[in-house]
């Protein structure tokens, strides 16, 4: 199956923001810890209060995006995303580095985030054929993991021997390369869905979530989205402060612990093809959710030293290896069961209820390790993530109808196959 020289050069551009945000993870939470040396409960909050913001600015944008060209969206919120990265290694070299600016910077970049998750998802629906898609989606997941293989390492070595500043300013040049490989796109762009006619401004923006809980596997899947990622989410800084604080690893073993896992998920995005092959796209989508699920909670027992580190490396290796298979099993599954003219208000209001539902977690997170302690609260974020597999869609049989919010002229069941 060929793919085509648009998708390649779309690819290219994902895979240099990719790499510098591989290079960078974690780069904000590990300023506000080694630079500003805020304790566990701030850098929770650096991420529910940007997440929160970053919900509220892009309700708006669904339906702004949906109905535009997505080529100029995505370039624009990848040079707003450069942007806002650039100004922290420029403050720490004055000197005014500040809270305040860091949780500014991390909300421009959650709702950037969105804004082009949105419009690179329809557009990629446009550009690819339906058979090809499930390729497709497993290509970008490979490249994403492969990323995040070599990235934390190279990242925790960077800020080991330079600083931070430099693993931040790494990447902001990887969206800028991002945005020249979106403009390099050379065949025209389809043009962009019309407005409904009679439609207001609320309909449009609730017309994602509308779309999804009218679908009976979208809506078990959003739900079980949720669930996981604020678990996860929660857990994340969480981690940070029980590996780089209280277990005194170094920055270079804690991008390591990051890195090397994800080889799994490079592993399991090649699996995929094989594995639906002899399995069917639904049991593999149910178990590599299941998989992805149940080892969380393995990380609060986490020792000292190099077995704590080899604990970490075995536990998330097989984690990611599922969610390798679940993640583009799933985007291609979603590209399928969506119209095109919801295909960017329905990945708005899983990428915005995701904003919300995680900063809440993340703060609950921290809640729990401020009455509690950083391992008690880890283990009990396993526990909520291991609790999301029985939100799958384990009912077998016709998912449902899917239906839009205004049914079209002439249409007995107000939605149009696909």
């Amino acid at each position: 199956m060929a793919l085509g020289s648009d998708f390649r050069r779309l690819w290219a551009a994902y895979a240099a923001s990719e790499i510098g945000t591989g290079i960078g993870f974690g780069a904000l939470p590990l300023v506000a810890i080694l630079v500003l040396e805020v304790p566990a409960w701030q850098v929770s909050l650096l991420a529910t209060m940007s997440g929160l913001a970053a919900a509220a600015v892009a309700v708006p944008a669904g339906p702004w995006v949906e109905f535009r060209r997505k080529r100029p969206v995505m370039v624009g919120a990848d040079l707003a995303r450069a942007l806002a990265l650039f100004s922290v290694p420029v403050a720490l070299w004055f000197g005014v580095l500040g809270y305040g600016q860091l949780s500014l910077v991390a909300a421009i970049q959650a709702a950037a985030a969105i804004v082009f998750a949105a419009a690179s998802g329809a557009h990629l629906k446009a550009l690819v054929a339906p058979g090809d898609r499930a390729t497709a989606t497993g290509r970008m997941e490979a490249t994403f993991w492969t990323a995040y293989s070599a990235g934390p390492p190279i990242g925790g070595a960077l800020t080991s021997w330079v600083g931070v500043g430099w693993t931040v300013t790494v990447d902001a040049v990887s969206f800028l390369l991002s945005a020249a490989g979106v403009r390099s796109l050379r065949g025209p762009e389809p043009e962009p869905p019309r407005r409904e006619p009679g439609a207001g401004r609320w309909a449009e923006i609730g017309a994602g979530w509308r779309y999804v809980f009218a679908h009976r596997d979208l809506r078990a899947l959003f739900l079980n989205a949720q669930l996981f990622g604020s678990g996860m989410m929660a857990a994340s800084p969480l981690l940070a402060v029980l590996m780089l604080d209280e277990l005194d690893f170094p920055a270079w073993q804690y991008g390591i612990g990051w890195g090397i896992p994800c080889l799994g998920g490079v592993l399991g995005a090649l699996a995929l093809a094989p594995l639906t092959r002899r399995f069917g796209q639904r049991r593999v989508l149910l178990w590599s959710g299941v998989w992805r699920a149940v080892w969380l909670c393995l990380l609060a027992f986490m020792p000292a030293g190099l077995p704590g580190l080899l604990l970490m490396i075995v536990v998330e290796t097989f984690a990611l290896f599922a969610t390798g298979v679940f993640n583009p099993a799933f985007a291609a599954y979603r590209m399928e069961q969506t119209e095109d003219r919801y295909m960017t208000r329905v990945i708005s209001a899983w990428s915005i209820s995701s904003r919300i539902c995680q900063p809440v977690g993340i703060a609950l997170g921290g809640l729990l390790a401020a009455l509690t302690d950083v391992r008690t609260a880890l283990a009990i974020c396993g526990l909520a993530v291991a609790a999301s597999v029985v939100l799958l869609p384990w009912r077998h049989g016709n998912p449902g109808r899917r239906l839009p919010c205004t049914p079209e002229p002439g249409s007995m069941d107000g939605h149009r196959t696909s």
